[in-house]
């Protein structure tokens, strides 16, 4: 590999060229030069206008492999995820079987060093994700697992959620939990509103999120531990973590890109790929998610990338499976967040912020450091259309639209995905 990246904007915060236009040179998958000089390459890339940090990382997405890979699989994930900027993921455990032995960690975490996405791996909660019978997490942790979540399924059972948070602390291991209360959910469709009265659909209330979020912070200050909410979307979630953080507990949280940017009333058509879990929720819950990101009470951005195949997604809106494809229009829902947030403080909820909330080492964007990069342009227009999905499948509202903001190059592991239109 090398490439020579031209007029770069550097936005990192922990790098001491943040803020600064530099070309940055890469050569044998490492940073060899940060400065104005223009050395030969392989490959150059005109990035006047384009940022440039440290490789993005999810921590919230389903390659459904093993198990289902009619809908995703290791490979198709990890070629979305590289071209949607992100150089490292953190998977679900809800495969079949579930992600909750020594061997389903090994097989996940096979490939790492092979491709430019490296795979972490959260591990199950409990068995099959049932809720009531807790895996081997000290095994886990042993075997790479980075954090503990029962991915999709919320833990319900309080005294489940009580022993987890002690268990782990024996190692300072992280829960993540999604909160939802399933019974107040029940035969939910979309957000509970006016606009699932006008369409005669049954409504999942704000209430349902808000109660666990609740109970499990009243949960944490009682036995201690660390805990991450993913995919929060409630007005009151928002104030209840904030005030939480306030009082020194150790509680993080991270949203959906896609999640303040479409609101309840995306779904009068009844458009499947507008099915999603959180649903998508009122003007004002949207509003105090923008809020949220502003003043650091939502610490992380996540794709929330849930593949799901037609014959779960052409269906009746009742009957159709939650969920859409993301990891590659993160970029164009970041572009437009950046209308309310600086994009420096939306770079670092897309890489510090994941890496430190799961306790993993920050790549450098700095001399002689290996290349975890990611070349973001916030103003580049392009086309969500079926030859530039790479996913499996196409559960996207996006796809098929013209869009602003899109990732350009990625560089992890020696090894790179560059668009062909930006090198000269």
């Amino acid at each position: 590999m090398n490439v020579l990246i031209k007029s770069a904007q550097i936005l990192d915060k922990t790098s001491p060229h943040h803020q600064k236009k530099r070309n940055i040179h890469i050569r044998n998958g490492k940073i060899a030069a940060i400065d104005n000089a223009e050395p030969q390459a392989e490959k150059i890339i005109n990035a006047k206008g384009m940022v440039l940090s440290v490789g993005w990382f999810d921590m919230c997405a389903d390659f459904c492999d093993p198990g289902y890979e009619f809908k995703e699989d290791l490979s198709s994930g990890s070629a979305a995820a590289a071209s949607g900027g992100f150089t490292e993921v953190a998977l679900l455990p809800n495969t079949h079987p579930v992600i909750q032995t020594k061997n389903d960690v090994s097989f996940l975490l096979s490939r790492n060093g092979k491709q430019l996405t490296r795979i972490n791996c959260i591990g199950a909660v409990t068995k099959d994700t049932g809720g009531e019978e807790l895996t081997e997490m000290i095994d886990l942790r042993a075997s790479g697992a980075v954090a503990f979540s029962d991915g999709h399924v919320p833990i319900w059972h309080t005294d489940i959620l009580l022993k987890t948070l002690q268990y782990l602390q024996k190692f300072d291991g992280l829960l993540i939990n999604r909160p939802e209360d399933k019974r107040l959910n029940l035969y939910g469709t979309m957000h509970e509103g006016p606009t699932s009265t006008l369409l005669g659909m049954t409504g999942m209330p704000a209430l349902s999120e808000e109660l666990m979020i609740l109970r499990d912070l009243e949960i944490l200050a009682y036995v201690g531990g660390r805990l991450h909410f993913s995919n929060i979307s409630a007005t009151r979630s928002v104030a209840l973590i904030r005030e939480a953080k306030k009082k020194g507990l150790p509680v993080t949280c991270d949203i959906t890109s896609f999640q303040p940017l479409i609101e309840e009333t995306a779904l009068v058509d009844y458009d499947t790929n507008y099915k999603v879990n959180p649903p998508f929720r009122s003007a004002n819950d949207n509003k105090a998610i923008i809020k949220g990101l502003k003043d650091g009470t939502i610490d992380a951005i996540v794709s929330g990338h849930s593949p799901q195949d037609e014959e779960n997604k052409k269906l009746e809106f009742d009957l159709a499976a939650f969920g859409m494809i993301s990891l590659q229009t993160v970029a164009p829902n970041i572009s437009t967040l950046s209308a309310d947030l600086p994009l420096e403080d939306l770079i670092d909820k897309l890489t510090v912020q994941p890496r430190k909330i799961l306790g993993l080492p920050l790549p450098k964007l700095d001399l002689g450091e290996p290349a975890n990069l990611t070349l973001f342009d916030p103003f580049r227009k392009w086309t969500f259309d079926r030859a530039a999905n790479l996913s499996k499948s196409d559960n996207s509202p996006f796809l098929g639209k013209a869009l602003v903001g899109k990732t350009v190059a990625a560089f992890n592991n020696g090894k790179s995905q560059i668009d062909k239109e930006v090198i000269q």
